[in-house]
């Protein structure tokens, strides 16, 4: 059986005073998309939803692409935007080994820190990396995926803030858009279901996949 999930492109009104606070802060995003999947999903929504979303901005408009397993667009705040569902079954279903696609995420890409011995049993603090050390993870991480990268061209994308101003979380982000040939059917789907990395729930991690041009 295919994987299931559903992908709401929303464009989003500029107007809206809601979504003007989303844009301010992350952690009011998620909450706000949060309200599109299912209520009563225990301790972890977000993962059981499996919801993942990324923010595509032009000079003329942004839009939100949304993916969970089941979504709700009606319960989007009024005047939010225009949300367009689909159902990504096709997109599994046409996954196979060697085949040549064109892709579009937005990372964050991070290490942690190496610690002394002295500090045995305790976390290093995660740092952001940039430039050839960030395309570095994004080969390695996509290849994991099963996606053998034949391009990979990185824009960085304005840090993303969520909390309060006393204690804002800031996210370091990097988009990628490129082509890449298909090496891992199975590994890919789960990759597009659950995510490439880390801060997913400040927009990142999402994996946007489309048959390339022959």
């Amino acid at each position: 059986m295919s994987p299931s999930a559903a992908l709401a492109r929303i464009r989003l009104n500029p107007h809206s005073r809601a979504v003007q606070r989303d844009l301010r802060n992350a952690t009011d995003m998620h909450r706000t998309l949060m309200r599109l999947v299912p209520d009563g999903l225990g301790g972890s929504p977000r993962q059981a939803a499996g919801l993942l979303y990324r923010l595509d901005v032009t000079d003329t408009f942004s839009t939100l692409l949304v993916q969970a397993t089941a979504l709700d667009p009606t319960r989007l705040p009024d005047d939010y935007g225009h949300a367009d569902v689909k159902d990504l079954t096709p997109v599994f279903n046409a996954l196979q080994k060697g085949l040549a696609v064109r892709y579009r995420i937005v990372v964050n890409p991070v290490k942690t820190e190496r610690l002394s011995l002295e500090n045995k049993g305790r976390r290093g603090k995660r740092i952001a990396l940039t430039g050839p050390d960030a395309d570095q993870w994004w080969a390695r991480r996509a290849l994991e995926a099963g996606l053998h990268l034949t391009t990979a061209l990185p824009t960085l994308v304005a840090a993303v803030h969520g909390g309060d101003s006393a204690a804002a979380v800031r996210h370091h982000l990097v988009r990628y858009d490129g082509t890449a040939t298909v090496t891992d059917p199975d590994a890919l789907a789960e990759a597009v279901l659950v995510g490439i990395g880390r801060a997913k729930s400040y927009g990142a991690g999402l994996l946007s996949l489309a048959r390339a041009a022959a």
